[in-house]
């Protein structure tokens, strides 16, 4: 009986994180740059994924990341489609390192927690999405 108690739990804190992470993986609204042809590329990247061509997103991505690689928009942008894509471990660390870019942005590092979050649930690890989660909201306080 507690072993059943305690799975229920462990399924419902997963659902939970889960569903809290899916905010995170809305593209952003804010413009991610000043400069047209790294808008022009982020639109084709989205307008890319929107039609589930991840490889080609990913791809057009890193493109604008070369015209601008201390982007930290351009990071989580990265680190979404890896994470859609379910390559979990680089959509970790490509929101970690646009965390490293992202300077007093609190409300980019929360989401960029939330990613870590999403990504360590999808990988079954449990605690760290949990303590990822936990950064996120303590971020999201300031």
């Amino acid at each position: 009986m507690r072993s059943l108690s305690l799975k229920r739990f462990l399924l419902f804190s997963l659902t939970a994180l889960l569903l809290t992470a899916c905010a995170a993986l809305r593209p952003v609204t804010t413009p991610v740059s000043e400069n047209p042809a790294v808008l022009t590329l982020v639109e084709q990247a989205r307008a890319e994924a929107a039609e589930n061509k991840l490889n080609s997103a990913i791809a057009t991505i890193e493109r604008a990341q070369r015209l601008e690689p201390r982007n930290p928009w351009l990071w989580q942008e990265l680190a979404r489609l890896y994470l859609a894509q379910g390559n979990n471990a680089q959509a970790e660390s490509l929101a970690a390192r646009s965390n490293t870019w992202a300077g007093s942005d609190w409300t980019l590092r929360a989401t960029n927690w939330r990613l870590i979050s999403a990504a360590r649930a999808a990988r079954g690890d449990t605690t760290g999405a949990q303590e990822a989660e936990a950064r996120a909201a303590k971020l999201e306080r300031r």
